[in-house]
């Protein structure tokens, strides 16, 4: 392997023009340092007999030689630099070879902080530097740090260390934002779920990470991998948010190279139009359906990345929401649920990207069967208690008058079926399911239809009831409830039986606090005192955690709504540590 070159001092000397090391020898080695001065000057400064004259004028207006000869040379600078992006825009042939000369010939003078523009420059311009100059910037900080990025890609590639170094703060940024999204109680109208697709991809981390990348596949392969490991180390679906999002950046950006072969590419694609417009139609859904229909053997591990699609937040909001809708419409047409394909696809990705984390942990890359009877006897269960909450419904909207008359023996207000309790504990979908129709009915305003799901939420697979996502948007319709918190039936339901039971997690604490913080002023004091004590975090419950409920111990020992203060930001430490090699290339 070729040796990298040695260069000393600025690198002056190495291209023939005289340096520190000429100076300090000139002026050592002479009797009259003035006239060794004056002859140095003579020698290097501008060479063009027009210019000799306008010196002495020059210094009569008090213009320093430094100053002049500093102007000058950013001038020539510039200039040169703008014919490097020209020659870079070349033939190739003609280009690298331009390039190559000028980069041997240059690239001694780097660490001239006045010259290094011009280094960078070529660089930037060379698709493909060689690796002895590469090592020097890598070593040399203050050299790695004004690389452009289209040089650092190249040096990227080869060490996944410092990419994932460079990688591993946007990552931790990206988090941050998304959970102050979630537990932000100081903005009502800064909603997880409100921006579109578009909107969420163009913000500062996704766009950065797209430009990091660039046309190149092995940089997109490691970013892959590290959002992979650290969903598997943290169980964060955040992170399969950002996979999704940072796919269809690349794809408006037209990044060919990647997205052709990205085998989730055109599903992603698919889902994304899907979720833009709140709505799967007949040929979208035999698209999507295409896709899952027809992994080919060998290509199983897709399957990891397909259900990470799937797992984020976004498009499980997306699914289950229509699916809710979907019962809706099969309820008005008298429809069964096994009868549309639709639905029975919805659920087939709901319980894919419910199975993500399980699939890429165990490598066993195979499409989790979705339960029949969630779709012969869940289903139809659930639908009886939306058709309670719409009869009980009709009946309030009657005159007075005709409300008795219209009494019937059905009881539309009591507990929710068995079934639909018996299938939220042993089926992830059907929990899913369970808790969107719970906010079906808080956007209602329906409390009797909220406290028949809500009493049976806690008992949901996995806990998936206490998941963020779900909490954050079950908080913001129950504020505008704020009435029924004068009703001891409404708070034994939602604190007693439902959040109480979530209490020994943070993220619990947190989004009830932000449901206090707004109202507190509602609760019987004692009510009030029991929930205060039961959310009083321990030394197990982090900094922010503690700093919220001391602000909320103030707000509402005034009894007063004080303006709204700054939310604590957690600091995280860097998720990205001995993040393993990206395996072999399967986007074939």
């Amino acid at each position: 392997m070729a040796q990298p070159p040695k260069f000393t001092g600025t690198g002056l000397e190495e291209v023939n023009i005289p340096g520190q090391a000429y100076l300090r020898e000139a002026l050592t080695s002479c009797t009259d340092p003035l006239k060794a001065i004056e002859s140095f000057q003579l020698e290097n400064g501008v060479l063009l007999p027009s210019l000799r004259p306008m010196l002495p004028l020059l210094d009569l207006h008090g213009v320093r030689r430094l100053d002049f000869h500093t102007s000058l040379m950013e001038e020539l600078r510039d200039k040169l630099i703008a014919h490097i992006n020209e020659l870079g825009q070349k033939d190739p042939r003609e280009r690298d070879k331009k390039l190559k000369e000028l980069l041997i010939k240059s690239f001694p003078v780097v660490r001239v902080k006045a010259l290094r523009p011009v280094v960078m420059a070529i660089l930037r311009n060379t698709p493909h530097i060689d690796d002895k100059y590469l090592r020097i910037l890598v070593r040399d900080r203050e050299l790695y740090a004004d690389t452009d990025t289209e040089v650092k890609r190249q040096i990227w590639r080869d060490n996944q260390s410092l990419f994932g170094d460079e990688v591993s703060p946007l990552l931790s940024q990206y988090i941050r934002e998304k959970e102050h999204i979630l537990f932000d109680h100081t903005n009502l109208n800064n909603l997880f779920f409100h921006p579109s697709p578009k909107v969420r991809r163009q913000g500062e981390v996704v766009q950065k990470l797209a430009n990091m990348i660039g046309r190149s596949v092995k940089l997109y392969d490691m970013v892959l991998q590290f959002l992979r490991t650290l969903f598997l180390r943290t169980r964060n679906v955040h992170y399969c948010t950002l996979r999704a999002e940072l796919l269809m950046a690349l794809h408006e950006l037209d990044v060919q190279e990647i997205i052709s072969v990205d085998p989730c590419h055109k599903f992603t694609w698919c889902l994304d139009a899907c979720i833009r417009e709140k709505n799967v139609d007949i040929k979208r859904s035999r698209e999507l359906q295409g896709f899952l229909d027809n992994i080919k053997r060998g290509q199983e591990q897709v399957l990891g990345d397909l259900s990470m699609t799937l797992c984020d937040p976004y498009a499980i909001n997306f699914l289950a929401t229509s699916a809710i809708k979907i019962l809706q419409h099969l309820i008005n047409n008298e429809g069964l649920p096994r009868d549309n394909t639709i639905l029975i696809l919805l659920l087939r990705m709901l319980a894919l990207g419910l199975s993500a984390w399980v699939m890429i942990d165990s490598q066993d890359f195979k499409e989790p069967k979705l339960d029949s009877q969630v779709v012969t006897k869940f289903l139809p269960a659930l639908m009886s208690l939306m058709v309670d909450d719409q009869c009980r419904s009709l009946h309030s909207k009657l005159p007075p008058d005709e409300r008795e008359s219209a009494l019937t023996t059905i009881e539309h207000s009591g507990p929710a079926p068995d079934a639909v309790e018996a299938y939220i504990q042993e089926s992830s979908v059907a929990s899913i399911l369970a808790m969107y129709y719970t906010l079906n009915t808080a956007r209602q305003k329906d409390r009797v239809g909220v406290l028949r799901v809500l009493a049976i939420l806690s008992s949901c697979k996995d806990d998936r009831s206490y998941e963020d996502p779900f909490l954050h948007s079950l908080i913001a319709l129950l504020i505008p409830m704020a009435e029924e918190f004068t009703t001891e039936d409404f708070c034994t339901t939602l604190f007693d039986e439902f959040l109480f039971a979530g209490l020994t997690r943070d993220n619990v604490t947190r989004h009830m606090i932000k449901l206090l913080w707004y109202v507190h002023n509602k609760l019987p004091s004692g009510r009030l005192a029991t929930l205060m004590k039961a959310m009083q975090p321990t030394a197990g419950h982090n900094e922010a955690v503690h700093k919220l409920y001391e602000t909320l111990q103030e707000r509402t020992s005034l009894q007063e709504c004080p303006a709204p203060t700054e939310q604590t930001e957690v600091d995280f430490d860097s998720p990205l540590k001995s993040v393993p090699t990206p395996g072999p290339h399967y986007m074939q």
